[in-house]
């Protein structure tokens, strides 16, 4: 590392209205160096970078890029100053060539001479050792092509200082090594790296040092050869936290409870986003669904629970076939199923409304009269607050005023409480800190434990091997694999999200 930072930032205060966000933080990352920022929601580390990256202003405090101090007004004069920032969702138009999104909002950029164009990706390709085809549209690519492309994009426009967001989330064990090695060649050109996760086995593996936020300040940094998972932990939580994932065996052999018989949809633009998709959901058995982003997992969850149509196959509830049927439709013919959507505002909750409400909204169909009794709702509604501990000033704060954790607990309790025999989650801890995904396994142990059948979609395969029974894998719409998830490796999860196929303990029925 050399003696002048790449970054330093010195009491760092921002806050939004009544709410301090960063509170006196101070970073420091060298050049050559790959530099982790931990935290909980909610600790301040989006809104430090999102200043570092000139989306926002600091109220107090001093920045400074190789040694010399800026004031950055806009994203424009973090870019010049070589700051470039690969956000977790891609910023790519889809219909254009990798070259084509590159030079896109760069003055004078589609005059470009498209040879020039390209040797210029090429020569950077080569220096940092990245496979990019500028002629191949963004649609075409895999997960990890889209990734390698955004990090292209940054160098392109000069960036020797990289933010990256959660930048593994939705790629595979492969994808991931892969980005790793990308990651190291720049370190060894002599960019600073600074990597935003939740991933802690990989902050431990890619990481030089560590930063820690916790409430808005910054805890401690430390090199990473010279700390332990619960160490950092206890850091950005403030208590010791068990990090063991519990995988409860079920009580008594689970007989079959969901079957999906060559289910097959058809998206709103006529691809196929399920092709002939076939397996059993057990009573007491937690299954993991495993795939790259858009393999079919969000058609697969809203088809059961009624929400989307399909062309053909057939759903079996309890031996009832489903498919075709509304969720009213389901809920009428007494079949007992929860659903934990993606969008958890946009469809699993009414954001505007409170938790009594809310709650009100999935038993409403089972009172008498056209007036809402909000009486028993409230009632409900403690109990849920007091079992999962959810932090809320009372129960008329509307939902979208908690935090993320917070509002998952709400979904969930409210699910579990309707007494379910499936529950259907789709990225139940998604966005969430260590405590409350911590929280949200054991609620759904203890599902399992009283013999409700849980289908899990997650991202994180090491969540996915510790907490499932079995792992089913999608790919492009079709099942590649169901494996036993306590033989199966990353290695083999990853091969079949990548659309090998092989089959191996649980069998596709």
């Amino acid at each position: 590392m050399t003696a002048t930072p790449a970054i330093r930032m010195e009491n760092i205060t921002k806050s939004f209205g009544s709410v301090t966000a960063n509170d006196g933080i101070n970073l420091t990352v060298y050049n050559g160096e790959i530099h982790a920022l931990l935290g909980e929601n909610g600790a301040g580390k989006s809104t430090l970078m999102n200043m570092l990256s000139g989306i926002y202003r600091p109220d107090s405090g001093s920045v400074r890029v190789n040694g010399e101090p800026v004031n950055f007004a806009s994203p424009r004069d973090s870019i010049k100053k070589g700051i470039g920032m690969i956000h977790q969702h891609f910023k790519l138009v889809d219909v254009m060539t990798a070259a084509e999104n590159i030079i896109l909002g760069r003055r004078g950029g589609f005059f470009t001479k498209e040879a020039s164009l390209i040797k210029r990706i090429a020569d950077i390709s080569d220096r940092y050792g990245l496979d990019v085809n500028p002629r191949k549209k963004v649609y075409e690519m895999s997960v990890g092509e889209k990734q390698t492309l955004e990090i292209v994009k940054v160098l392109y426009r000069g960036a020797r200082i990289l933010i990256m967001d959660e930048p593994t989330a939705v790629l595979t064990p492969q994808e991931i090594d892969g980005l790793f090695r990308i990651i190291r060649n720049m370190k060894e050109q002599g960019c600073a790296v600074v990597i935003i996760t939740h991933k802690l086995n990989e902050v431990m593996e890619i990481s030089d040092r560590i930063t820690v936020l916790r409430r808005g300040r910054s805890v401690d940094t430390i090199r990473t050869e010279d700390v332990e998972i619960p160490a950092l932990i206890e850091m950005m939580v403030g208590r010791k936290v068990d990090m063991k994932i519990r995988r409860e065996a079920p009580p008594v052999e689970g007989k079959e409870l969901l079957r999906l018989d060559r289910v097959t949809v058809v998206d709103s633009d006529r691809k196929v986003a399920l092709d002939g998709v076939s397996f059993t959901l057990n009573t007491s058995e937690i299954l993991g669904v495993a795939g790259v982003a858009g393999s079919g997992q969000k058609e697969l969850c809203e088809t059961i629970a009624g929400l989307q149509s399909a062309e053909k196959g057939r759903i079996f509830f309890d031996g009832k076939n489903i498919l075709g049927k509304s969720p009213r439709e389901i809920i009428r013919l007494g079949i007992r199923m929860g659903f934990i959507p993606e969008d958890r505002l946009g469809m699993g909750l009414v954001a505007s409304m409170d938790i009594v409400r809310n709650i009100i909204l999935k038993e409403y169909q089972g009172q008498k009269g056209i007036v809402l009794k909000r009486g028993f709702g409230a009632e409900k509604a403690r109990g849920i607050i007091e079992r999962l501990d959810i932090q809320t000033p009372n129960l008329t704060t509307p939902v979208s005023k908690l935090s993320g954790g917070n509002i998952q607990k709400v979904l969930l309790g409210r699910e579990i409480d309707s007494d379910p025999k499936a529950l259907i989650t789709a990225y139940p801890v998604r966005g969430l800190d260590i405590g409350a995904s911590y929280r949200i396994y054991d609620l759904l142990n203890e599902q399992k434990s009283r013999g409700v059948g849980v289908i899990f979609i997650g991202e994180d395969l090491d969540v996915l091997l510790e907490l499932c029974d079995r792992v089913l894998v999608l790919s492009g719409g079709k099942i590649t694999g169901i494996v036993d998830a306590r033989r199966a490796s990353k290695e083999e999860i990853g091969f079949l999200m990548a659309g090998g196929t092989h089959m191996r303990g649980g069998g596709g029925s």
